[in-house]
């Protein structure tokens, strides 16, 4: 026998020393052993931002990912964009984007990419992560054994990296699955399923009335560019030869769509998706390399002469594989009906979205997509396997039925309840619990304090926190905003639709609406509605109050007001509707308030043909209007002078522990006219301050997709750019001068002993005051 010493730096730059034995013509792999506290196999959003949450909370963490780069099918490598409850802002699910470490990633990269280049993307998931120091990061390593105890529990796992031919040994009390596949859940034996449940087992009218095996294919994209001169393209003799045959929808091909606008460039679904994803991919590029030879060959497609292919996906996106069971699995009922869960830890907002198995090659529409009034909250019992003890689940593969996945599938929304699973694993790391101990009540009192804490909303929940020391503070402001009216000063707005302002309001009688309008005709008719939502926190109009019509004379700028005759029964937000009229035009405004917007009874052609949702009858489903927002640079204020003052923007929503707007806006607006907006928090006795939480308002209606959309900003325009922190003796405790993220946290070192604290903000510009939705203060 020989004894072999190898040294080997590791990513952090740490050398490691192996000793190795063996006859000395017999060589084997290298070794490494790994012992953590929490091990994460795959590297999505998921994994990530549970492991990013786990290791902040003092949780040691190793992280294995099996591609080069971190974000899964959100990465350059799939090109896929992020997006969750806000659905590219096409449902009724207002102000819905997933908070905590996904907004935090999501608004930097808004901030740094909002060209929504995918490469960025990939450096900036690797930036968050490798800035912990509780993270050791493994890229190419991919989980291929388990080894379990008598009970049931994973005791280790081992991976290989292809890229420095080293086996791992991984080892820890606690694992998370966020793989998308389910690897280490499947073998260690965890309960799954595949395929769609009847009917008749979850009573959810959606299922087929016999259980199948079908499932939702794979993905694969391609990009384009313009190359300034004509292009030729030979096709590989491997492309598909007839597209107009082979496709049924070749007529929506077109030389301007690319990336993941071709979501439907799907197949696979009738197959092993874990087992046959080589096959598909295969057969995704003779499709790709296929349509782009109809594109640039065919002779229907002039202005595709200086188009080039730039980029042709590697591996294909996967949407649906394992489902794992947990002690509870979501179904159909609890989206639709919006049910509430004792164990909310996450939330979700996408539709119903199940697509023909098929996919391209499918004579039905691309997917079948079925919208719920408003956002459902997702219990903690769907992220831990039933029984593998010390398994959490995080991703696509969580405890659903197969019509529930097809909204919890998505990456924000995967990401979001992967967040709850890294806090729950820091809190049973350090505790010795295990998964399911996280279920009593005081323990989930506990995970969702730390995840309120964190940003992360959850429906129906506030924070109630002791160790606050801002609720046993006096808090004064410099001023309020009491809205009363938007200006007449943008442009005017063609009724071609119907257009509504979404306004908080209070109890009691509902007030008039002054609004003014264009007309060239005699004779224009303007019918206005009052409308609310039959359901607390959904943004659903679909219960009328009152109706009004008055008919207009020839004029420009001329007022217009309804009287409308209803009470609001509780407080929460009204639909102030003008009902379409294309002889009418209505008068915008440049200024915008946080709580506050117009929305517009709209469909977007890429997603539907109506604005409605009129399903089948007897599905399980709503129907119900679609009352939505235009993007940004468009979305202005409708111009509007109110009867009755909205009185909701006082400081103490700073301390109701909701930290965006639900049934009303909780945040704190400065009146516009306040030149230097202050709070000041004052104690009877002088306070030991060592941390201090802000939330600002970065837009959470704003979809933020993270690849290819674009926007048309890098900084929300509610967002508070500059702010100081000062103590009793006026000193500066924080100062920043150009923010652009929902949190901030500010680490006082040493603590300050004080019995006042101020804070000083800038309004975001002329047409927006200030506003700030929490601040909390902490001993440390």
């Amino acid at each position: 026998m020989r004894q072999y010493e190898l040294k080997i730096p590791d990513w952090k730059g740490v050398t490691h020393v192996m000793l190795i034995q063996g006859p000395e013509r017999s060589r084997s792999l290298r070794v490494e052993n790994l012992q953590s506290d929490l091990v994460v196999v795959g590297g999505g959003l998921a994994g990530v931002c549970c492991a990013i949450t786990a290791a902040r909370a003092g949780t040691r963490v190793t992280l294995a990912q099996d591609r080069p780069v971190l974000g899964g099918n959100a990465s350059s490598e799939v090109r896929l964009w992020t997006l969750g409850a806000t659905s590219h802002m096409i449902n009724n699910n207002r102000w819905a984007r997933e908070g905590g470490l996904i907004d935090e990633i999501l608004v930097e990269n808004l901030f740094r990419n909002p060209e929504g280049n995918p490469l960025l993307f990939d450096a900036l998931l690797l930036e968050k992560t490798i800035a912990e120091p509780n993270i050791t990061l493994l890229l190419n390593t991919a989980v291929h054994e388990a080894e379990t105890s008598e009970d049931g529990a994973i005791t280790k796992v081992a991976a290989f990296c292809s890229q420095n031919a080293t086996r791992y040994v991984l080892s820890a009390p606690l694992f998370v699955d966020a793989s998308g596949d389910g690897v280490v859940g499947f073998l260690a034996g965890a309960a799954f399923r595949m395929g769609a449940e009847a009917t008749s087992e979850f009573g959810e009218k959606f299922a087929p009335s016999r259980e199948y095996g079908e499932l939702l294919g794979h993905s694969l994209y391609f990009y384009s560019k313009d190359a300034g001169k004509p292009v030729r393209y030979v096709p590989p003799a491997f492309a598909l030869a007839d597209v107009e045959t082979a496709i049924p929808r070749f007529r929506s091909l077109n030389a301007q769509s690319y990336g993941c606008r071709l979501w439907w460039f799907e197949w696979g679904g009738r197959l092993d998706t874990v087992h046959d994803t080589e096959k598909i991919k295969w057969e995704l590029w003779k499709v790709v390399y296929g349509v782009w030879d109809y594109i640039k060959n065919s002779g229907k497609f002039p202005e595709a002469e200086n188009l080039t292919l730039e980029w042709v996906g590697h591996i294909p996106g996967k949407r649906e594989s394992r489902r794992f069971e947990g002690d509870y699995m979501l179904r159909q009922q609890d989206i639709v009906e919006q049910r509430e869960f004792d164990d909310v830890v996450a939330f979700g907002g996408w539709s119903i979205d199940l697509h023909p198995a098929d996919g391209i090659f499918s004579e039905h529409p691309g997917c079948n997509q079925w919208h719920s009034k408003g956002i459902f909250g997702i219990p903690y019992r769907s992220y831990y396997s039933r029984n593998v003890p010390n398994l959490f689940l995080a991703g696509r593969i969580i405890s659903a039925s197969h019509v529930a996945f097809g909204s919890t599938r998505v990456m924000a929304t995967c990401a979001h309840g992967a967040q709850a699973v890294g806090a729950a694993a820091a809190i049973c790391a350090r505790e010795g619990l295990q998964p399911r101990d996280m279920t009593t009540p005081a323990r989930m009192t506990e995970l969702q304090r730390d995840l309120l804490r964190a940003g992360q909303h959850l429906p129906g929940r506030r924070l109630r926190d002791d160790a606050d020391l801002v609720q046993r503070a006096s808090i004064a402001a410099t001023s309020r905003l009491r809205l009363e009216s938007f200006p007449p000063d943008g442009p005017l707005l063609p009724l071609k639709e119907s257009w509504a302002m979404l306004l908080p309001a209070e109890a009691g009688p509902a007030p008039s609406a002054t609004f003014w309008v264009d007309v060239d005709e005699p004779g224009a008719v303007l019918d206005a509605e009052l409308r609310v939502s039959s359901r607390s926190g959904s943004h659903t109009p679909d219960t009328t109050l009152d109706r009004r019509r008055v008919t207009l004379s020839p004029g420009r700028g001329q007022s217009v007001t309804f009287e409308f005759d209803a009470r609001i029964s509780e407080p929460g937000y009204l639909f102030v509707c003008l009902m379409h009229n294309d002889r009418v035009q209505v008068r915008c405004t440049e200024h915008r308030v946080t709580g506050v917007m117009s929305v517009c009874r709209w469909y977007n052609p890429a997603s539907g043909e109506e604005a409605a949702q009129t399903p089948p009858r007897d599905i399980g489903v709503d129907a119900f209007e679609f009352w939505t927002p235009r993007r940004r640079p468009n979305g202005q204020n409708l111009a509007v002078t109110l009867g009755r003052r909205v009185d909701v923007f006082g400081p103490d929503n700073l301390i109701n522990g909701v930290q965006r707007p639900t049934t009303q806006p909780n945040a704190w607006v400065a009146d516009t006219v306040d030149p230097s907006p202050e709070l000041t928090f004052t104690w009877d006795a002088p306070q030991t301050i060592g941390r201090i939480e802000l939330f600002f308002d970065t837009d959470y209606d704003h979809a933020m997709e993270s690849v290819l959309m674009g926007h048309p900003e890098s900084v929300t325009p509610f967002c508070v750019r500059a702010y100081t922190l000062r103590d009793s003796q006026g000193r500066v405790l924080a100062e920043r001068l150009d923010n652009h993220q929902t949190r901030n946290t500010i680490l006082l070192e040493p603590p300050v002993h004080t019995d006042r604290l101020t804070l000083e903000v800038e309004h975001p510009s002329a047409s927006v005051p200030a506003s700030v939705f929490e601040i909390r203060a902490y001993e440390r």
